[in-house]
């Protein structure tokens, strides 16, 4: 299955009201009992009026889905990003056999030679692990090349839309603290339930946190305390909303890759995750026909606005010449979802792979 921003969700153009609705669930949703009352009150409007809302912003497509934001790699996942490249006639085949895999989150066709990239994950205890699992859908998949291309430092990830327009796209703020990614300590069992609850979408309803504890012969106050301790141990990022970044009105998705010496990029890098339209700074590794270093994601309302921020970036860290950088957009968007941990599709797809059986397409 393959889908465009056009071809799901029903059309709906956000109004004022909308917008700081919409920025305000990015921000995150506090996770107590009564969450759309106090997400509310932040911008001056009622629980009811924050569920329809919400509701006829999801019928929209607009928000994909309202859940708990972890860190893969912190509950013992392995994961990277991934870059591969097919003859043009081959490229949709080919991605709904890589989108096949439950570690696919994301899944893009890009402007370059490498003309697939997605992202993928492999649980805990995986029999075949990252690598193997790449060799299989590389073969699968009949790419042409396939790099390996997982994160070497985290600079910044911080996906906050600007819905009500009114932000610079050159605008930064100081450069942010390099996150943490856990506490070094993996999840246990009893962790690992609590993941699984929280990963879902939370109901559109009053106490939705109750109606997840009711359905798991829980406490309400209990699983929150819970959930509140896999925040602070680093382990969910935040409770938020994902938005859908077309339908939201964020056309023009940039992936201004660098191509940075490696004794500047300690400096380079935090300057460049400093800029608000910049929702991801990665460190990465580079390969003989893959020279760039520093990865930077760039949402923006057009292309012009997203080359205005990738523009002011080259020119404060001086690395301004374009065989410097290469700027990918996205043109399809094959699959994009919220990875679900700890579920059997992981071990039976492995099954299938040992197997030599054909495997699923997404």
């Amino acid at each position: 299955m393959s889908t465009t921003s056009a071809e799901t969700g029903a059309r709906h153009k956000p109004d004022e009201r909308d917008r700081d609705l919409l920025n305000a669930l990015q921000a995150g949703i506090p996770m107590e009992r009564d969450p759309w009352a106090r997400v509310g009150a932040t911008i001056d409007m009622s629980e009811d009026e924050v569920l329809e809302r919400v509701g006829r912003l999801k019928d929209g497509d607009i928000i994909r889905q309202v859940s708990a934001i972890f860190d893969t790699r912190a509950l013992g996942y392995e994961s990277s990003l991934v870059a591969a490249a097919y003859p043009d006639d081959r490229l949709f085949e080919a991605a709904s056999i890589i989108g096949g895999h439950p570690g696919v989150s994301h899944n893009y066709r890009r402007t370059h030679r490498f003309n697939l990239w997605f992202t993928l994950a492999t649980e805990p205890g995986s029999e075949l692990g990252l690598e193997r699992t790449l060799d299989i859908l590389a073969e699968a998949s009949g790419a042409e090349a396939m790099r390996h291309l997982p994160t070497l430092k985290l600079y910044k990830i911080n996906v906050q839309l600007d819905m009500t327009g009114e932000k610079s796209a050159t605008r930064k703020q100081a450069p942010p603290p390099p996150p943490k990614r856990g506490d070094g300590a993996l999840p246990d069992a009893e962790d690992r339930e609590i993941i699984q609850i929280l990963q879902r979408d939370l109901p559109l309803e009053p106490r939705p946190f109750d109606a997840w504890a009711v359905a798991a012969g829980r406490d309400p106050d209990e699983l929150l305390t819970a959930a509140e301790v896999l925040r602070k141990r680093t382990l969910m990022r935040r409770f938020a909303a994902v938005l859908n970044h077309r339908k939201a009105g964020f056309g023009a998705n940039g992936m201004a890759v660098w191509r940075i010496p490696e004794d500047k990029l300690e400096e380079i890098g935090p300057q460049m995750a400093a800029y608000s339209a910049v929702s991801h700074c990665y460190k990465r590794p580079t390969y003989d026909d893959w020279p760039y270093s520093i990865f930077t994601m760039v949402h923006a309302r057009s292309m012009a606005s997203c080359e205005e921020t990738i523009a002011a970036i080259a020119e404060e860290v001086g690395y301004d010449d374009p065989g410097d950088r290469a700027v990918l957009y996205s043109t399809h968007e094959f699959k994009k979802i919220r990875l679900q941990y700890y579920t059997p599709d992981y071990a039976e797809w492995e099954t299938a792979a040992a197997a030599g059986e054909e495997l699923p397409r997404w």
